[in-house]
């Protein structure tokens, strides 16, 4: 075949390819920008974001073991030492599984009918959540994976009913404890969450909220929900078990002010996985946070050595440990709404507050919360979430409370009466839930199993009686 049919034949082979591929190729360019504009719309996680809410999951984990296990074991005394290091550990690592059964859907997800109050099972055993699957922070269209957001959630979960046995410490039998922590979780915790927190986000701003979310209540990391929730639960347990024995007949002082010095270092550190990380985005706002969770704390410490000062004539180590505590309490709803300066004022105000309860007003009316669970966290916590109402004005240097209905997503104030009025809403049913809710559930667990070990236990000790080993041993 000559040279010249060859290239005859190849071209017109050519052109035939072009006509039978020309409809493909135009496919093509039609479907490039399609698959384009749905990859532009499928939201991608930073993965800053995701860093910064996966290591804040952790620090708020170190809040309950070590932190808080230590901080109460310290105060504590020495036979009861490991009694109180179980007792918040079994609760750590049972609210974990009971969170992702049941826990998450109940909290964070649409309760139908009974939205106001609890969510519902759509999502029980995470159904539904996998890696694909985004959960919306509190900027419109930003995201963190989901799995994320359930396992940061879960440690605040696991935290509040650990804070609630220092209310009743060294007299409480330890099924009880786990029993109770199973009801309380499910029917006071869960619900309460969902109250305060359920939300649509800011591309659904106009969805069905929580009860307390709809009053306009913020709680930017817990204050009701964590604090004044287990505070208020700790005084009523503490009320119905019943006064430790040889209660202020007997010296029951701290048996290792160091380890509870090393317990509130870590609750501190810990806190700022607690509050900033509760902005869901590693941004301004949750360096607002963690300022304001460096400052109030140190007004507190301050504060409340102060008070120590003019009313016993010395500061102890455990009223600084106990401003910190107090301090990061009262800014946990504040952390990411007050200023700087709001901060240092709440931590300021809340030591005297809280040194009043714990110095005078349980000794007055004569109730044994062991290791002043409700005169810290209860107080501390009520006192935080209304004084949000008043730091979040930017008149006082405060964020202001982003509206999403506008168009520019602006950051304003409702006004003084309006904000506080809607904060003693939410205290008020916060108080009530946990209170009433609490009470019920102590008297179902005391028919069960028990509340209360015998005098024997309890004066030979609960690490030996409850757990068969002692903390320390003589050389």
């Amino acid at each position: 075949m000559s040279s010249f049919k060859l290239s005859t034949s190849l071209g017109r082979l050519g052109a035939t390819a072009a006509a039978l591929l020309a409809p493909v190729v135009a496919f093509a360019q039609e479907a490039a920008p399609a698959i384009a504009e749905a990859a532009a719309a499928t939201p991608v996680p930073d993965k800053g974001d995701t860093t910064w809410m996966l290591l804040s999951t952790i620090l708020v984990l170190l809040m309950t073991v070590p932190g808080l296990a230590l901080f109460y074991g310290g105060l504590v005394r020495a036979k009861n030492m490991l009694s109180v290091l179980m007792q918040v550990l079994m609760i750590t690592a049972v609210v974990m599984i009971i969170w992702v059964t049941y826990g998450y859907s109940l909290a964070f997800t649409d309760g139908g009918s009974l939205n106001s109050f609890v969510g519902g099972f759509s999502k029980i055993f995470l159904a539904g959540v996998d890696t694909t699957t985004l959960a919306e922070s509190f900027s419109k269209g930003v995201f963190i994976p989901e799995y994320v957001f359930v396992v940061f959630q879960m440690t605040f979960a696991c935290i509040t009913p650990a804070l609630i046995v220092g209310a009743f410490a060294e007299r409480i039998r330890f099924s009880a404890v786990v029993l109770f922590v199973v009801l309380w979780v499910t029917f006071v915790y869960f619900p309460i969450a969902h109250m305060v927190w359920f939300w649509g986000g800011p591309s659904a701003y106009t969805a069905p909220t929580g009860l307390i979310f709809s009053f306009g209540a913020i709680d930017f990391a817990g204050g009701t929900v964590v604090h004044i929730n287990a505070g208020i639960a700790g005084l009523v347990g503490a009320i119905l078990l019943g006064k430790r024995t040889g209660y202020r007949k007997e010296i029951m002082a701290p048996h290792s002010m160091t380890l509870t010095m090393v317990g509130a270092s870590l609750l501190w550190v810990g806190w700022f996985g607690f509050n900033a990380g509760s902005n869901l985005e590693a941004n301004a706002y949750a360096a607002l946070a963690m300022i304001n969770t460096f400052l109030a704390t140190a007004a507190a410490i301050i504060s409340w050595a102060v008070v120590e000062t003019l009313v016993r004539g010395k500061a102890s180590m455990l009223g600084g440990a106990s401003g910190a505590v107090a301090g990061l309490v009262a800014v946990t709803p504040a952390a990411g709404f007050a200023g700087p300066m709001g901060a240092i004022v709440l931590g300021l105000v809340v030591s005297p507050v809280c040194y009043f309860f714990v110095d005078v007003v349980k000794n007055k009316f004569n109730y044994d919360d062991s290791l002043d669970v409700f005169g810290i966290h209860g107080v501390g916590g009520i006192l935080g979430a209304i004084g949000t109402g008043i730091l979040v004005n930017p008149a006082l240097g405060g964020a202001g409370i982003v509206d999403y209905s506008t168009a520019d997503f602006a950051a304003g104030y409702a006004g003084t009466a309006t904000q506080v009025w809607a904060q003693l809403k939410g205290v008020l049913v916060t108080v009530l839930w946990s209170g009433i809710g609490s009470a019920i559930l102590y008297k179902v667990v005391d028919a069960i199993v028990g509340l209360r070990v015998s005098v024997e236990a309890e004066r030979e000790g609960l690490d030996l009686s409850s757990h068969g080993e002692a903390a320390y041993h003589a050389s």
